[in-house]
């Protein structure tokens, strides 16, 4: 059995509507408890309609987070709304890094 047979399939995460302090704390469970058991966490933000400083925030913990218990986590689809966001505040390379080539 090869190392890419017992690696888990990645837990994939959507998030759908507004990345905002109204939303906070519903995205904060959302986002963390995947982090106790998953391997590999992809967030899907392709329906995020907007985002706002607690979004960034959240997303921002999450990568800590992830980084810190050395779990996977993937950006696999930006909104246009959260593209602008990241990239007006210099955000993307630190949430979404590039991947290393094998």
């Amino acid at each position: 059995m090869s190392a890419a047979e017992n690696t888990p399939a990645p837990q994939v995460l959507s998030i759908v509507g507004e990345m905002t302090i109204y939303r906070a704390i519903e995205l904060k469970q959302t986002l963390l408890a995947p982090l106790a058991q998953a391997g590999s966490i992809y967030v899907d933000l392709s329906g995020v309609t907007e985002i706002d400083a607690a979004g960034v925030q959240l997303l921002m913990l999450v990568r800590q987070l992830a980084d810190t218990r050395q779990k996977e986590l993937r950006l696999v689809a930006c909104s246009p709304a959260v593209l602008d966001v990241l990239e007006l505040l210099n955000l993307k390379t630190y949430l979404d890094p590039p991947r290393e080539s094998p």
